[in-house]
């Protein structure tokens, strides 16, 4: 197998703040509960990346912190940019191009929808739901994540929604 690129949306929001921008929202309680959990059902799949991207929205950070503290993945491993809040597709694919990992097999992206799922649309051609704290794993081959734009299929492997993998 080649590289690997998993893509997960964020764990579940609260809207309880008044006057709190959607940039701002926390996690929920579901959120902080489920979240770490997902890394450890990484852990036990074999699939921990070795760097993330990830939206600095606070429920995308929250999400990815997290998630990266449960499977042992080191802080300076993880990149937070903003251009991921609410991003479409070729935002999540510039963010892949501009990364420089040579040496990185598996990456993963943590944002928003619904870029994330346009984003799997444009990997795969498949309509897949990704319910917040979902996880899609795909197989990219031998593709380059600097030239990821280039026409290509990738496999997808797997989607991990929590409820359906016993994380609730």
């Amino acid at each position: 197998m080649g590289k690997e690129l998993l893509i997960m949306r964020h764990a579940k929001s609260s809207w309880k703040e008044i006057g709190q921008t959607d940039f701002e929202r926390d996690l929920n309680d579901r959120g902080r509960r489920v979240a770490p959990q997902v890394g450890q059902y990484l852990v036990d799949q074999g699939a921990v990346p070795d760097k993330v991207i990830s939206s600095s929205a606070n429920r995308a950070a929250q999400t990815t912190e997290l998630v990266t503290e449960a499977a042992g993945i080191a802080d300076a491993d993880v990149q937070y940019v903003k251009y991921l809040y609410h991003a479409p597709a070729d935002e999540y694919l510039e963010a892949l191009e501009r990364f420089d990992g040579e040496n990185v097999e598996r990456l993963m992206l943590v944002g928003h929808n619904p870029g994330l799922e346009e984003l799997i649309y444009r990997l795969t051609k498949a309509h897949e739901r990704m319910p917040t704290a979902a996880i899609a794993r795909f197989d990219l081959g031998d593709q380059d994540w600097i030239s990821i734009r280039k026409p290509f299929k990738a496999k997808l492997l797997s989607v991990w929604r929590p409820k359906e993998v016993g994380i609730v």
